[in-house]
């Protein structure tokens, strides 16, 4: 199934979780905290994927915080239901894409993204839009693999052409805190480029923007 440019595959989802079994246990916990720390008010995760995020939330967010999140690939969006479903967090899942956020203006106090720079068509489209549904005051919460300097970088341009076939639309060579900084609404408040996983995904881009 398309969605856009973007084709995604079943498989995808049905292998997410096994083969993302080292890194979610070993190299990213710690930056998933960070994404969660101290969460209040209305939240919307981006990209909810198979529900990652889930057990952060119910140990770092404060309890009173209001959970919302969107999924656009179908195999991902199942998968996300059962795991909210199985969860102790209650959020409400929307199928629809980051580009187009289905939520008035000033609606959330926080948007996550973990992830989904890196696939979707274009990133400032999405950007906009979080600019949009925050609320005067709120914060954007990120993490996400950008490209590497020097020759790591350029092995990833050119694997980034096959490999967002194979991929639902995983760009390796995404260069994220620039497109923030070119965004009109919002300002990189903290960042930093945290390496976590390996060849050819190696450097993250890591930190939180408020409305400019």
């Amino acid at each position: 199934m398309t969605g856009g440019d973007i084709r995604f595959h079943p498989v995808v989802a049905a292998l997410y979780d096994p083969v993302q079994t080292y890194f979610e246990r070993r190299q990213v916990p710690e930056h998933r905290e960070y994404l969660a720390a101290d969460l209040d008010g209305r939240v919307l995760e981006i990209g909810l994927g198979t529900g990652s995020m889930l057990p952060y939330y119910e140990a770092a967010a404060a309890p009173t915080a209001e959970f919302h999140g969107v999924e656009p690939d179908p195999a991902m969006y199942r998968r996300a239901r059962e795991t909210v479903a199985d969860s102790d967090v209650e959020l409400e899942l929307v199928s629809a894409r980051g580009e187009r956020l289905p939520y008035p203006e000033e609606t959330f106090d926080y948007v996550v993204e973990c992830g989904v720079c890196c696939s979707v068509p274009e990133i400032a489209p999405m950007l906009a839009e979080i600019g949009r549904v925050l609320r005067p005051g709120g914060e954007f919460r990120f993490l996400d693999h950008v490209r590497s300097p020097g020759v790591l970088g350029r092995t990833q341009d050119a694997l980034t052409p096959l490999w967002r076939r194979i991929g639902g639309n995983c760009h390796l060579n995404r260069r994220l805190r620039p497109a923030i900084e070119a965004s009109a609404q919002l300002r990189v408040a903290k960042f930093s480029r945290p390496t976590i996983g390996i060849w050819p995904i190696r450097e993250f881009a890591r930190g939180r923007a408020v409305l400019d």
